[in-house]
């Protein structure tokens, strides 16, 4: 009974993002989803306060004493998340600023979205061996970002022990790039089909 009351819950939460995503989202040229009007521009709160909960109902016993994000749409998703799971959240930078210590950990990133690339960075401060890292971020594409992050935390002697994204782009694989280094990979709506006018959900 319990089992099907948090099924529920987690269908909930993908349903609201799927249906705003046929309602709000726009298909660019280029494959690019755009959703800035509720998830990464300006944002829907209470969706993303439910996306929160529902990923810290699906990695409630996975151990993680930290969420990782990049800067600086993964942000809002990462902090619903961190709330309702009781963890910090580190943000990896794409720009050095002053007050950040010269120990840092560094992997380039290439963006889908920019057609850039860029460095981002933790401080060696807040990310140490031992952590149980959980990855959030917004999108899931050709796993570009995810593949930086994951360098970020080996690189610091700690363990990935899962990568959520909102959304998650199934045509560009980056999906199988994450499992095949033996990290759990969960997104609330996984986009099979993305083209103007016609977007299709696994």
């Amino acid at each position: 009974m319990l089992f099907n009351f948090f099924c529920g819950m987690r269908e909930n939460a993908m349903k609201l993002l799927e249906d705003k995503i046929l309602n709000e989202g726009k298909v660019l040229e280029g494959g690019i989803l755009k959703v800035d009007g509720f998830l990464n521009h300006r944002l829907d709160t209470a969706l993303i306060a439910e996306l929160g909960a529902d990923i810290a109902r699906e990695f409630v016993s996975c151990g993680a004493d930290l969420i990782l994000t990049v800067e600086a749409s993964g942000i809002s998703i990462a902090y619903a998340a961190g709330v309702k799971m009781g963890l910090p959240v580190l943000v990896a930078k794409k720009h050095k600023s002053y007050n950040i210590s010269d120990g840092v950990y560094t992997a380039p990133v290439f963006s889908f979205t920019h057609k850039t690339e860029n460095v981002v960075l933790v401080s060696k401060e807040y990310l140490s061996a031992g952590n149980k890292v959980l990855i959030v971020d917004d999108f899931l594409a050709s796993g570009n970002a995810a593949m930086g992050l994951l360098s970020l935390i080996e690189q610091a002697g700690a363990t990935a022990v899962g990568f959520v994204a909102a959304i998650e782009k199934e045509e560009q694989g980056g999906r199988a790039l994450i499992e095949q280094r033996g990290v759990k990979v969960y997104s609330l709506a996984r986009i099979k089909e993305l083209r103007a006018g016609n977007i299709k959900f696994e």
